[in-house]
C-alpha cells in the first residue's frame, strides 16, 4: 500500500508522487517535445516536494539528475552555437562570391542548359535503360547582373537574341571573349 505522505491528490484523483511526476514530464514532453529547464526545476522540485520524509530520496540521485541536465544544456547551447556560426560562414561566403561575381559584370559570357526530352503528351522520354533523355544548348552573351535565391547565387545574363537568362553558376562553361 502507498504510503500517504508519498502520494499527490489532483481533480480528486490520488496518485504515487513518482508516477504523476512521470505524467507531468510526459505531458510536458508531448505538448512541446523538448523539456525545457523551467520544466525540468520544477518536476525536480515537484519530486523533493512530495517524497516521503520518512525515506528520502538519496541525494547523490538529484545530484545526478542535475549534473546530466547541465550537461544536456551545455550540449545543445554548443549545438545552437555551432549552427549560428555555421549561418555566419555561409553569409561570407555567399558574400565574397557575390562580390567577385559582380566583378564579372559586362563580361561575355557561355552557359550550357540541359533539359529533359518530353513526347507530345509532356510526359519524359527515356532510354533503353530508362534513364530520361536529355537535350544540351549552349548559349552566350553578356552578364547584367547577380542574383541570390534561396542563398544561392548566380549570374543574370543576355543572349545575344536579348533574351534573360539566371543562369546557374554550376552551368557557366567561360567566361570572356572564346579563343
Amino acid at each position: 500500500m502507498a504510503n500517504s505522505l508519498n502520494t499527490v491528490t489532483v481533480g480528486g484523483t490520488t496518485y504515487k508522487a513518482e508516477d504523476y511526476a512521470k505524467q507531468q514530464a510526459s505531458t510536458v514532453a508531448g505538448t512541446n517535445s523538448t523539456l525545457g529547464k523551467d520544466a525540468f526545476l520544477q518536476l525536480l522540485v515537484t519530486q523533493m516536494q512530495y517524497q516521503d520524509p520518512l525515506d528520502p530520496q538519496d541525494n547523490s540521485e538529484y545530484l545526478a539528475q542535475l549534473a546530466q541536465f547541465s550537461a544536456l544544456e551545455q550540449m545543445t547551447n554548443v549545438a545552437d552555437n555551432l549552427e549560428k556560426t555555421n549561418t555566419l560562414v555561409s553569409n561570407i561566403d555567399s558574400s565574397l562570391l557575390v562580390g567577385q561575381l559582380s566583378s564579372m559584370i559586362g563580361q561575355k559570357l557561355q552557359w550550357m542548359t540541359e533539359t529533359a526530352v518530353t513526347d507530345e503528351n509532356g510526359n519524359a522520354v527515356t532510354d533503353a535503360n530508362g534513364k530520361a533523355k536529355t537535350t544540351k544548348t549552349t548559349y552566350e552573351g553578356s552578364v547584367t547582373g547577380v542574383s541570390i535565391s534561396d542563398g544561392a547565387p548566380s549570374i543574370i545574363a543576355k543572349d545575344a537574341s536579348g533574351t534573360t537568362h539566371k543562369v546557374a553558376i554550376s552551368d557557366i562553361t567561360r567566361v570572356g571573349e572564346s579563343a
